[in-house]
């Protein structure tokens, strides 16, 4: 175990992009559609395109300040030269809590897909052999989990992009002996916003959830190839992706099912393969689903144990976590975050399907706040020597205006318990902060 060596730069462009594809296209998408879908209407589509042109301007700051930043470890170390010190520790730790209670959740809901197959084992074991096959790939050299992370995000976008390329066949040409409805169920049922603008902003809440994973690009500085210029091409390009996998799929759905035949609880990708008559849909969307939820642990892995390691490096959690194995691996940060995919094998034994949604409360705020502060880092970004241009500092602007009232409807809408407890977990970062700073002087 070495303290003094440093991360290798061994993730390619193509692994960053699927890194961040991985952690946005997940059970967001694959069942959170079905919500943001019951709550718009066929207007869902511009929901989704809405909060991708929100997180395009977030991301493209992003990618600017890693540019004229190459020393930067992970996106904190973009956030502290411009917002000061307590900000890079309070973003940091929140990014690391959401993505430790994110791999547990998700874990949990891995072994609910599992046991669709294995009935007769205990979910709690199925998490924990998700838990240690997930630990193993991230002890190796991070050109693993890199291609690793890589397949599993490929299955996802494979499939996505097969049901938009026959989703709008089956638009035209018809199934089940009947004609092709074309584009007719977009406002045949009560029109594009048929519960109003208060349905289209509730789903906004859902819409921005999904795409939380985004900014892992920001936490492969330290280890990808030629970060000045990969980075923010993958920024702008990843943003691209996800509008075409999100916005597109939605579209296809709304248009070939009628709206109010959703939000019955079920995947909307289900229902439309059922209503074409595609043979072993449970299977097919359970094998789906199953390759999301690891994907999202996969990632989770990566960035808890790699915002611990430069926490420790900068001072801000104790320094036994900036111990590298041979591999360049930081083993201790990782086992320490990954004890957390434990708790959730813990929490499955007690809480059996219901894990992902007790989990889910810290993570949901962690997410905008890590946004926004991200977006006022490159308003202000001229403190640190980066001259932010007029058109991304004013999209960086109104991502700031959107996201803050988005961060007002999840107030709004989580239970006072979930609000109470974000706020005693912020109480204690910020404590965390005056004592180090005290242990310093």
């Amino acid at each position: 175990m070495e303290s003094g060596k440093g991360l290798e730069r061994q993730l390619k462009p193509r692994h960053v992009i699927m890194m961040a594809l991985g952690g946005a296209i997940g059970a967001g998408l694959f069942r959170g559609s079905d919500t943001s879908i019951a709550q718009t209407g066929p207007g869902a589509v511009f929901a989704y395109l809405l909060g991708g042109v929100i997180l395009l301007m977030v991301m493209q700051g992003l990618g600017e300040m890693a540019a004229r930043r190459p020393q930067a470890r992970t996106f904190r170390d973009l956030v502290s030269p411009v917002l000061g010190p307590f900000m890079g520790h309070f973003v940091g730790w929140m990014y690391w809590l959401d993505w430790v209670l994110v791999m547990a959740a998700e874990t949990a809901a891995a072994a609910g897909f599992l046991s669709y197959w294995f009935s007769s084992v205990p979910i709690w074991l199925l998490a924990l052999v998700v838990s240690v096959g997930m630990t193993v790939i991230n002890l190796f050299q991070v050109r693993v989990y890199g291609e690793t992370e890589y397949w599993l995000a490929f299955v996802k976008i494979a499939v996505l992009a097969l049901f938009v390329i026959f989703g709008f066949i089956l638009l035209f040409t018809g199934f089940g002996g009947q004609p092709g409805p074309g584009f007719r169920n977009l406002t045949a049922h009560g029109g594009w916003f048929p519960n109003g603008w208060h349905g289209f902003l509730a789903s906004l809440l859902v819409v921005m959830f999904s795409f939380g994973g985004t900014e892992m690009i920001g936490m492969t500085l330290a280890e990808t190839e030629d970060p000045e210029r990969t980075i923010p091409r993958a920024a702008r390009g990843v943003i691209v992706r996800i509008l075409l996998f999100y916005v597109l799929p939605v579209l296809v759905i709304v248009s070939l099912v009628p709206w109010n035949l959703l939000g019955k609880g079920e995947s909307p990708f289900v229902t439309v393969f059922q209503s074409v008559g595609v043979p072993y849909v449970p299977d097919i969307m359970n094998f789906v689903m199953l390759t999301a939820v690891l994907s999202a642990t996969n990632s989770g892995m990566y960035a808890a144990s790699r915002m611990l390691y430069n926490q420790a490096l900068r001072g801000q959690a104790p320094r036994w976590f900036t111990g590298l194995s041979e591999r360049g691996v930081p083993v201790r940060a990782l086992l320490v975050s990954t004890g957390f995919l434990y708790v959730g094998v813990i929490v499955a034994f007690f809480a059996g399907g219901h894990t992902f949604d007790y989990l889910m409360t810290i993570p949901g705020y962690s997410v905008i706040l890590v946004w926004i502060t991200l977006a006022v880092a490159y308003l202000r970004s001229d403190r640190a020597g980066v001259r932010a241009k007029p058109g991304l500092r004013f999209g960086a602007g109104l991502a700031v205006v959107v996201l803050g009232l988005i961060f007002i409807g999840v107030v709004a809408t989580t239970p006072v318990w979930g609000t109470a407890v974000v706020v005693a977990v912020v109480l204690v970062i910020a404590l965390g902060y005056t004592l180090a700073r005290r242990v310093e002087e």
